[in-house]
């Protein structure tokens, strides 16, 4: 991840949750009292975003002594340590909501997504996100599912084309809005098409796009719309797909399937801070 960009999020989520001050530790705790808090997993599942506990406490106070015991994608067992924090306890405690805000929704991400390529089972097809992402948290989510064993689709509006439904349904057709993004776009940015029919994969196909998406369809719908698609063009499963029935997505023959789930109504993989052997 970007470090510069990730400094100046965190340093926004630690302004909105602080404000002026951390008026319960300010109030109980000398700015000079230490301790040992430790970080434990309470759940199985896989790890995301541990640098950022660094990061979160180097903002605060950057005499915080932080020892990683995992890195990110490592798998996680129930109670494990994943790190201490030693230091000041009002700087300690000021940042506990924060790194597990990000830790528990990012390793919840990066679990799914394992989960997810497990399932398919097929290392030939890639498991990818999508935009569907919280607003502000979208780097941090993506990172998540790399994590995890997943791939990043667009990032957003700016990095690649994707010519949706509605794009086609204002314009008119597959064929004029892939002239008119042409016009604009230089020859390194991907055009994605998004087709529902047999007959649109035909024209995106004779417009030469970069990657064809079906959108909602069944497995069987897929396979029987790949014959029109040369292999020069990559394609894409989406809409639809769910944990449940990704296994039947397998022998599609897609490059990427990408999952709306993996962001955006996903579980916290619950952790807890615990501190360890008193106050000093």
């Amino acid at each position: 991840m970007n470090e510069l960009f990730i400094k100046e999020k965190i340093k926004q989520f630690l302004l909105e949750d602080i404000q002026h001050e951390d008026l319960t530790s300010d109030a109980i705790f000398p700015s000079t009292q230490t301790g040992t808090a430790s970080l434990y997993a309470k759940n199985n599942g896989i790890l995301a975003g541990v640098d950022l506990i660094k990061t979160v406490y180097n903002i605060l106070d950057d005499e915080i002594d932080v020892q990683l015991f995992k890195t990110d994608g490592d798998e996680l067992k129930k109670g494990e340590r994943i790190a201490t924090i030693s230091g000041k306890i009002r700087s300690i405690l000021s940042g506990e909501r924060v790194i597990l805000n990000l830790l528990q929704r990012m390793s919840g991400i990066a679990t799914i997504t394992n989960k997810a390529v497990k399932t398919l089972d097929n290392p030939n097809i890639k498991i990818t996100d999508t935009r569907k992402t919280t607003p502000g948290l979208r780097l941090f989510e993506k990172y998540a599912v790399r994590c995890g064993g997943g791939y990043n689709h667009r990032f957003g509006l700016y990095d690649a084309v994707m010519i949706k439904d509605n794009h086609i349904a204002f314009c008119g057709s597959i064929e004029k809005a892939v002239a008119m993004v042409r016009k604009k776009v230089g020859p390194t940015v991907k055009i994605e098409v998004e087709t529902e029919t047999i007959s649109e994969v035909k024209e995106a196909v004779a417009q030469q796009v970069d990657i064809i998406m079906f959108d909602n369809r069944t497995p069987d719908e897929i396979i029987e719309m790949q014959k029109y698609v040369p292999d020069h063009i990559l394609t894409e499963a989406s809409g639809g797909i769910t944990l449940e029935n990704l296994h039947l997505y397998r022998h599609t023959n897609v490059d990427f399937i990408s999952l709306g789930f993996l962001t955006h109504s996903v579980q916290a993989l619950d952790m807890s801070l615990t501190i360890e052997g008193g106050i000093f």
